[in-house]
């Protein structure tokens, strides 16, 4: 009598389990639903880079109004952390123990995606599209994240390479961020030199929460340069720029893609962001491109707030979780972390509003098998934020 009361319990529950999938599902794995955490500073000294994970919302958003992935709706956790690596792990943590993350998608920043890279890799949780292109988030690679953003050391390099060989510059001076963001920037920028047999003229430290900058915008114009590289934040950045014209410090003004959202500095600058030569590696805003009119219209208009700007801080958050949502269709409907981990492996020629995509299978000491970009092009802002393209796509391998 027991055995066959154990027996028929078992047909039961076995039955009951069939027609309840995902009872058993991976962490932030539910029937209806796929738990994807982020990060971002929406106030600080780094705000204006908050527009990043804001676009991925938005994104997010529109791909459950077209279906989801597979019928499942994405849950999207984002916290403000305020660019302050502390907060970034503190609230990784609880996200990811409290609440249960499937995958994390994004998050702004090199110090404050250093502070969490070990603990998503130790618990193997997907992590693709940091929005930094510091290398020491693929050197080494880790199976678990999948890059998107070019190195800032390649970049760095063509834009160097652009002043010295086609602008004619001769002294170049360097403001640089005093974290892993800037000194990625700065080393890629002493090698181009190096590469032309020049020296910087300067290399002036900047740290996050400097907001009287006369001082450090003396020791640049001190140093009589022809091009000012900034690799700062885009407040800082538009700080120098202004400040410096107003003290007619007449120098070409180059920046990383960090800065490149031509609306937005010009707006902060009142037009003083006009003549300012930037990489980037996400369309213009107002592209030709097809998929860029339909996010414009579908995404943004739709779901932005109205204070916000169509520019690429918003869009950069679109662009670096494409990648991510052609890995989760391809994953399938029996979703597992290693299942969508080998999906990402398997994106091959991916073009969506930046460069292409490429990963291939991780192999230890090969950082392009987790590097899915390695290409940027150079811009000059004009009046009123247009932007005119200086060059095609640059390989910065």
């Amino acid at each position: 009598m027991k055995k066959r009361l154990m027996f028929v319990l078992f047909v039961s529950l076995t039955f009951l389990l069939s027609f309840t999938p995902g009872l058993f599902a991976e962490e932030g794995v539910t029937d209806t639903e796929i738990h994807i955490g982020s990060y971002g500073p929406q106030t600080g000294p780094a705000a204006a880079w908050g527009a990043v994970p804001r676009g991925t919302s938005g994104y997010f958003k529109w791909i459950n109004d077209n279906g989801g992935i597979h019928g499942r709706k994405l849950v999207y956790h984002m916290f403000d952390d305020g660019y302050n690596p502390a907060k970034t792990k503190a609230g990784v943590k609880e996200l990811q123990e409290g609440t249960g993350i499937f995958a994390w998608a994004g998050g702004v920043g090199t110090s404050p995606g250093l502070a969490i890279k070990g603990y998503l890799a130790k618990k193997n949780v997907p992590w693709v599209g940091p929005a930094t292109g510091s290398r020491e988030f693929v050197n080494p690679p880790q199976k678990n994240l999948f890059a998107v953003y070019p190195l800032y050391e390649g970049e760095a390099k063509v834009l160097v390479n652009y002043a010295i060989e086609t602008m004619g510059k001769k002294r170049v001076a360097i403001a640089y961020l005093n974290d892993g963001y800037g000194k990625n920037g700065l080393r890629g920028a002493l090698t181009s030199l190096k590469s032309h047999g020049m020296e910087s003229v300067a290399q002036v430290p900047f740290e996050a929460k400097d907001s009287d900058l006369k001082p450090h915008i003396m020791k640049l114009r001190q140093a009589k340069p022809d091009m000012v590289l900034l690799w700062i934040t885009p407040g800082q950045a538009a700080k120098v720029v202004g400040i410096s014209k107003a003290m007619k410090f007449d120098t070409q003004f180059m920046s990383v893609s960090t800065c490149s959202d031509f609306i937005f500095m010009n707006a902060i600058t009142k037009g003083a962001w006009e003549g300012v030569i930037t990489g980037t590696f996400g369309e213009v805003p107002d592209s030709k491109l097809p998929l860029m009119a339909k996010y414009k219209k579908e995404i943004f208009d739709k779901y932005a707030a109205k204070e916000e700007r169509w520019g690429i801080f918003y869009y950069a958050g679109i662009l670096f979780v494409e990648p991510m949502i052609e890995g989760l269709k391809a994953a399938g409907r029996d979703l597992t972390r290693e299942k969508f981990i080998t999906a990402m492996e398997n994106i091959k020629g991916f073009k969506g509003v930046g460069p292409e995509v490429n990963f291939t299978p991780y192999k230890k000491g090969d950082i392009y098998s987790r590097q899915g970009t390695s290409q940027t092009f150079l811009v000059q802002c004009l009046k009123n934020g247009k932007s005119k393209r200086l060059t095609g796509l640059i390989d910065t391998k």
